[in-house]
């Protein structure tokens, strides 16, 4: 398994490759898409990426833990998370690279 990560240069950079925007032009275009999904995702909605996949915020109740170290119990207070789930079609791409 690589230990690259994908950055927003990354993204950026290959925009600027394949549309022909201009580099500025490109980081712009790829900071507004990443602002659309995060401001949508903060009031709620969740974000459907065809063939990727969708992100969606899941609301988690308060519940009481445990410290594993000393087994003490300690309230987590009530969040919201942010998932994603691949579409099916992510699944078998990922799959099919397991398999080189």
């Amino acid at each position: 398994m690589s230990e690259k990560t994908l950055t927003r240069m990354d993204l950026s950079e290959a925009v600027f490759q394949e549309v022909g925007l201009s580099r500025n032009e490109s980081a712009q275009l790829v900071e507004s898409v990443l602002n659309h999904m995060s401001d949508a995702l903060v009031s709620g909605q969740s974000v459907k990426i065809s063939s990727f996949g969708t992100f969606s915020i899941r609301d988690k109740t308060a519940r009481v833990g445990r410290n594993p170290k000393t087994g003490e119990e300690v309230p987590i207070s009530p969040r919201r998370v942010l998932t994603f789930r691949p579409s099916h079609l992510m699944k078998d791409r990922v799959a099919e690279g397991n398999k080189k």
